[in-house]
């Protein structure tokens, strides 16, 4: 086994970052420590340039398509709704060298976003990590416990998967019309989690709970826990056993529109699921949903 510590390894792809925010600065650096060479970043805000210089300090700070011009793999660390313009912007630059791999970082986009530049003899393919960023050298140790939702034409896969397993990850292969269902059941899983667990907090301190964090830590988390080992056998609470009379009283105090059909939604949902698994009864399914339905036309 080699000792050569990572700096020291020969570099084998040079690497640009177009987007020094959480995401893309802590990729480059992680590529960096995988042997690869980070050699230009664009970075505009303060935080970014902090970002750059803390993380990839090698790197020169260019424009979008200097970084581009100087790069084998280029990065497009950018959100969602901006990647088709850069992209396109990048492609009429002619920037891009043939045979560029060009990866995005992207959840709801695969790699056919990247067409203006594939045609112009681009690699595309979608590198998408399934974790939260802070921006710090703390996440390039998380990425060892992540994985990534990898597209890319099949002739690519290998190499697309290469690239997550050197930033020690795990590649998860997701077809590219599935894309949009793939970060539709993520961000379901981690943003409206935020959603929920923030008003629950908020409802526990209307009551008078001095630190609702200590409260909701070892519920929810037992919870978590509980569900990805479980699946809808870890349903719990009311709606799960069917006490309509309970999820009643819950409706009659939730002031706030919002929360109140928020509320009406999950429960709905949950009922479906807990009806399904065998676990809540019909008779007692239908009085629940009935209960749900009468508050619908609620103010």
């Amino acid at each position: 086994m080699s000792s050569l510590a990572p700096g020291d390894r020969p570099a084998r792809l040079s690497v640009g970052t177009i987007g020094a925010g959480r995401v893309g600065a802590v990729l480059a650096a992680a590529l960096g420590r995988a042997g690869h060479r980070v050699v230009a970043v664009s970075a505009v805000s303060r935080a970014s340039l902090r970002r750059a210089d803390t993380l990839v300090p090698q790197a020169s700070v260019l424009a979008p398509p200097e970084v581009a011009a100087r790069a084998d793999l280029l990065l497009l660390a950018v959100p969602d709704d901006v990647l088709p313009e850069l992209t396109a912007g990048l492609a009429a630059t002619e920037a891009v060298r043939p045979g560029t791999l060009v990866a995005h970082t992207c959840g709801a986009h695969g790699f056919r976003v990247l067409d203006p530049l594939a045609a112009r003899g681009a690699l595309p393919m979608a590198l998408h990590p399934v974790m939260t960023f802070t921006g710090t050298d703390v996440d390039i140790e998380r990425l060892a416990g992540a994985c990534f939702g990898v597209t890319s034409p099949p002739e690519l896969r290998p190499a697309a998967e290469a690239l997550v397993i050197e930033m020690g990850a795990e590649p998860v292969w997701i077809e590219e019309h599935l894309r949009p269902l793939y970060h539709a059941a993520l961000a379901t899983g981690a943003n409206h989690l935020v959603t929920l667990v923030n008003q629950a907090a908020e409802l526990l301190t209307q009551v008078g709970v001095d630190n609702p964090p200590r409260m909701l830590a070892p519920l929810l988390g037992a919870a978590l826990d509980n569900a990805l080992r479980h699946g809808d056998g870890a349903l719990t609470g009311p709606v799960a056993r069917g006490d309509a009379g309970t999820v009643r009283d819950h409706l009659a105090v939730l002031d706030a529109p919002a929360v109140r059909a928020a509320y009406v939604a999950m429960s709905r949902l949950a009922a479906v699921r807990a009806l399904a698994a065998g676990s809540l009864s019909p008779e007692r399914a239908e009085a629940l949903l009935d209960v749900l339905a009468a508050d619908e036309g609620s103010p």
